[in-house]
């Protein structure tokens, strides 16, 4: 490595780094809510349901068909509303396979008779060998495989989710965060996809395989997380070895 790029090697190792030098010798930080989508979304709630202004006597009666009424809608429905998306995941999956496979050969050339030569041949070689069997090839080749997968997921998760935009066909596009630090260890829950609206239900909720292009990561950053995750180095040569 020449001397010149030795500090831009330095600069990208610093950079990866730079994840895990904020929970040393302390808990992780937690993720500032300002400027995410749904703070953005929030402060742009977009254009009102309806066009026309409710007047005081409407507002009041318990008739009105306004969301803050007795029997008002109060589902999510425009830019900026919550609702809360409920994760609900019970699966297995098992699959095995099994192979197996063998070969041998074998193969032997004699020269006891040749013009002579082999007897002639016999006399230069050393006391014991033999020009007899000249040329003798065995060789014996197998090979066997086993494997197996098996998954078992439970997952049961509720958390609050933003409608970030409202598409042009009236689909709803929402994301949610949470984060949550025990100890020195950040769990996070992320969730974003896409919901029709009329697949909220009375109570504001939706179950996940109701969300199209559902994204939903559960993990979490720590000390406990960077135990358990390969170096870096480790996993650019697990990258590029090709044996």
């Amino acid at each position: 490595m020449k001397v010149r790029h030795f500090p831009i090697a330095l600069g990208l190792i610093l950079i990866a780094g730079c994840a895990r030098f904020d929970h040393i010798g302390k808990a992780p930080s937690f993720t500032s809510p300002s400027g995410t989508r749904e703070h953005n979304a929030m402060l742009s709630p977009g254009l009102p349901l309806r066009a026309d202004a409710q007047g005081p006597t409407e507002q009041a009666s318990l008739w009105s068909g306004a969301r803050q009424s007795l029997l008002g809608d109060r589902r999510a429905v425009q830019q900026g509303d919550i609702l809360t998306v409920v994760i609900e995941i019970d699966e297995e999956a098992e699959i095995s396979n099994a192979t197996d496979r063998s070969r041998s050969g074998s193969e032997s050339l004699s020269l006891s008779g040749l013009f002579g030569l082999p007897q002639r041949l016999d006399e230069r070689l050393p006391e014991g060998a033999s020009a007899a069997n000249a040329v003798g090839i065995n060789s014996n080749s197998s090979s066997s495989g086993d494997g197996s997968v098996k998954r078992n997921e439970k997952l049961t998760l509720r958390v609050a989710a933003t409608i970030v935009d409202v598409l042009p066909n009236g689909v709803l596009s929402i994301a949610g965060s949470q984060e949550l630090r025990v100890n020195f260890e950040m769990r996070e829950l992320l969730v974003s996809g896409y919901v029709r609206p009329e697949d909220i239900s009375r109570q504001n909720e939706i179950t996940y395989d109701k969300i199209a292009t559902a994204r939903v990561s559960y993990g979490g950053r720590g000390q406990i997380s960077d135990v358990q995750q390969p170096r870096l180095g480790q996993q650019v040569l697990d990258a590029v070895l090709p044996f």
